[in-house]
């Protein structure tokens, strides 16, 4: 026991003369700040998208900008491009082979064929219905008009016409207007249209709705009206077949006029020897007498007076 404390005892104070192995040095495990922003990019969005789509696109828009950048190669793209178009719209299927116009007479259809220029057969591709349509409502007769390719190449035209409400007699002629004033055709014969109103005077286009009103409100005498006189563009003067004229004011001629018929009513002045029935002053209405029916009155002065003498 006393050796084998001994040998540890002189063990433990012999010195150490083995060097120790140098060790490694250990790498940093944490990245660059280059690297960090790096990756921190690679993780965002738009980056990502970027790479997905963006960079393809810039490269084929690169590759098309130096392919066309060359006449030639443009020259030849166009030209495949107009083939291939002109191929797709003269297909069967959207070529337009017949026109149909719904709504309108025959004199109106005419015109419509007329004033469009559509060569049957045509692409609907080369067919500007707005366009069109614009030049189909410029005509007179026209108020509205629609137009659709339809199945079956048919090219359909609806047409709502203007229907004339009175005559207009001015210094140039005659025409046809409808209830709004417009004017629907001109005319030349008075008597190819007896059931409409006539109407006359500089300005009577634009009062034509009025118009109506007078000629609705004349209609316990209509048998006896020949028309209506727009005088100075400010009034109506009502003339019956007779020659004599029933004076309108220009405020609230229905009014006036239907008092003149109840007064006719009363006292049937209006198969008198009356000229005029002026009610342009509506508190005073006023009658004008014959050549006859004065001379009478005067005879009827004379005498009265001569007797008196």
């Amino acid at each position: 026991m006393q050796q084998i404390g001994k040998r540890q005892i002189l063990r433990a104070h012999t010195p150490n003369t083995e060097q120790p192995e140098a060790s490694a040095p250990r790498r940093d495990p944490a990245p660059s700040k280059w690297a960090y922003r790096y990756h921190r990019l690679r993780l965002r969005p738009g980056y990502r998208s970027f790479v997905r789509l963006g960079l393809p696109l810039c490269v084929a828009a690169l590759v098309a900008g130096v392919y066309f950048a060359q006449s030639d190669n443009r020259a030849k793209t166009v030209a495949a491009w107009q083939q291939a178009r002109a191929q797709l719209e003269t297909r069967p299927e959207f070529m337009v082979n017949v026109m149909a116009i719904d709504g309108a007479s025959d004199a109106t259809a005419a015109a419509i064929r007329e004033v469009l220029p559509v060569d049957l057969p045509v692409s609907s591709f080369d067919l500007d219905l707005e366009t069109m349509r614009q030049t189909v409502e410029s005509l007179d007769a026209v108020k509205t008009a629609s137009l659709a390719v339809r199945t079956g190449n048919l090219l359909q035209i609806d047409v709502y016409e203007r229907v004339p409400a009175v005559v207009w007699r001015h210094h140039e002629g005659m025409e046809l207007r409808d209830d709004a004033g417009q004017r629907v055709a001109a005319v030349e014969d008075r008597n190819a249209y007896p059931h409409l109103p006539l109407i006359a005077g500089m300005g009577a286009q634009d009062h034509v709705a009025e118009a109506l009103q007078v000629i609705a409100a004349a209609a316990p005498i209509a048998d006896r009206v020949q028309g209506l006189v727009r005088m100075g563009e400010r009034r109506w003067d009502v003339v019956l077949q007779t020659g004599q004229r029933i004076m309108l004011p220009v405020d609230a001629p229905v009014t006036a006029l239907e008092r003149v018929v109840i007064l006719d009513r009363a006292q049937d002045i209006l198969n008198r020897d009356v000229m005029a029935v002026d009610m342009r002053l509506s508190y005073r209405p006023t009658v004008r007498l014959g050549e006859a029916a004065s001379e009478d009155i005067r005879e009827i002065n004379e005498i009265e007076f001569g007797g008196q003498r």
